[in-house]
């Protein structure tokens, strides 16, 4: 394909994405980082295969690379789901019987 046609889709995704992400109500980020969160661990399984089928070193250590990232991507992806549940619970006032 030619550079500037690809250029020029890489530059539409981005403010797409944004002007997506922008009009997600903040009650809602949650669910959608869960979403994000599924399709990383997809990633990640296609990361391993890719790492199976790889032949030679630099297919063996893009795909070591490949599942090392994705994981990084999906264990960080959800802590932080994880931290934002959090501020969704109701604290206890630990005192009155």
């Amino acid at each position: 394909m030619d550079a500037v046609y690809l250029a020029f889709v890489f530059v539409l995704t981005i403010f797409l994405g944004f002007e997506l992400i922008a009009k997600v109500p903040s009650t809602l980020h949650t669910p959608l980082m869960s979403g994000s969160n599924a399709i990383s661990g997809i990633t990640l399984v296609g990361a391993i295969a890719s790492l199976k089928l790889g032949s030679g070193f630099f297919a063996t250590l893009l795909g070591v690379l490949a599942v090392i990232f994705a994981t990084i991507n999906v264990v960080g992806g959800y802590a932080v789901t994880n931290r934002m549940l959090e501020m969704f619970k109701k604290k206890d006032d630990g005192g009155a019987v």
